[in-house]
């Protein structure tokens, strides 16, 4: 059966009805306009480690979310991974692209594709997709890399070899933010065998922008997401019960932290909710990592934060049941 693409659809004058939101949704009643809170961004260079440690653990508190400037990964490392992954969206041929399609009932992610989990009212959003995992190697599975461009595969691979380190860095302050060992909750999410999900969005033009979404409110089910936006704005989170749009900062990452920090931390940091709007006169594009445990990792809050006046807020559960649960909207 032939699936309907997103970006099939950008030509459209028209909205077509599946992809209008119900009016609690609709960034165009919801999208707060009034002034901004400082939404926290976070200098690396910074050489007080103990200031940026602070920082960072103050965002996951108050935020769950910050953006990072001056991390450490070159300008142009970022510039050519986006290169790439807009050409395979706007360049290659359809026909291409279906090759590497997710597989459907595969129980992987992997693989171009559109619609992700089930939508409670039946919507759709506005968005097409690829996913591939990056890291560890164990876990590449190149079939699901596209072979055009061809420098597709170098960029990708030197996108994360920088950002392993940049993942490592932001563990080590959440951990000392809790009064942990710097290695503590990289130890509790499967140590060197965390794995990383590459996803790249593509949120086509859309005809009516203030009636869709492109991905909609959600918390992430990693332990942190680590994300590189295009020049389009569309990022919004959620806070104090207003929808608030991040503003763009050239060459920042922008860190979610996901819902096993939260888990971990029991409830002392917060899984950002957040979700995604779209334009009508330009494609956006974002290239978020989730960075999780393996599915057998058992997550559950660390013993530290539990206590008789502090019970544990979450249950201990494999990752992979954790995972299950959340993509077919089960509790928990």
């Amino acid at each position: 059966m032939e699936v309907e693409r997103v970006q099939a659809l950008a030509t459209l004058d028209t909205l077509p009805p599946e992809f209008i939101r119900s009016e609690h949704e609709q960034p165009g009643i919801t999208t707060f306009h009034g002034p901004i809170p400082e939404i926290p961004v976070i200098d690396f260079s910074d050489p007080d480690r103990s200031r940026i440690d602070r920082a960072i653990a103050d965002a996951a508190k108050e935020w769950g979310f910050f953006q990072l400037v001056n991390h450490g990964i070159p300008s142009e490392v970022i510039a050519e991974l986006q290169r790439v992954g807009r050409e395979f969206f706007e360049e290659v041929p359809q026909e291409e692209k279906e090759a590497i399609a997710t597989v459907p009932g595969s129980g992987s992610f992997e693989g171009y594709g559109t619609k992700l989990q089930k939508d409670l009212e039946g919507k759709k959003a506005w968005v097409d997709y690829l996913f591939h995992n990056v890291w560890p190697e164990r876990r590449v599975d190149y079939k699901f890399w596209p072979k055009n461009p061809k420098e597709y595969r170098k960029a990708n691979e030197e996108y994360t070899k920088y950002l392993l380190g940049v993942m490592d860095e932001m563990l080590k302050s959440l951990s000392v933010g809790l009064g942990l060992d710097e290695h503590a909750l990289k130890e509790a999410s499967g140590g060197e065998d965390i794995e990383l999900l590459m996803k790249i969005n593509y949120y086509p033009r859309c005809p009516r922008p203030d009636l869709a979404l492109g991905v909609v409110q959600h918390t992430d089910m990693s332990v942190l997401t680590i994300l590189v936006p295009n020049d389009v704005p569309g990022l919004q989170v959620f806070k104090d019960d207003h929808w608030f749009d991040a503003k763009y900062i050239p060459n920042a990452l922008v860190v979610h932290i996901g819902d096993q920090i939260e888990i971990l931390s029991n409830g002392t940091y917060k899984s950002v909710l957040h979700r995604t709007t779209v334009k009508k006169e330009k494609a956006r594009m974002s290239w978020p990592v989730f960075c999780s445990p393996p599915g057998d990792t058992v997550v559950g809050p660390l013993p530290q934060f539990v206590s008789d006046e502090n019970p544990a807020k979450y249950k201990t559960k494999k990752y992979k049941d954790y995972e299950y649960c959340k993509i077919n909207k089960l509790p928990q």
